[in-house]
């Protein structure tokens, strides 16, 4: 998922623990980085629905 987000212009700002700050346009998401494990469908669907990204 930060692979795609930093592919599309989002800036990563700062890192807070497992917790991955994102920034492009004026607009800020977070993205939960848990070691090898992926994310959840419904949590992977709200980060792609804020960020105006498809799959």
């Amino acid at each position: 998922m930060l692979k795609l987000l930093k592919k599309n212009g989002w800036k990563e700002l700062r890192q807070e623990g497992s917790h991955h700050i994102l920034e492009k346009d004026g607009a800020i998401i977070v993205v939960p980085v848990h070691g090898n494990q992926d994310l959840g469908k419904g949590l992977e669907q709200r980060i792609l629905k804020d960020t105006g990204l498809k799959k």
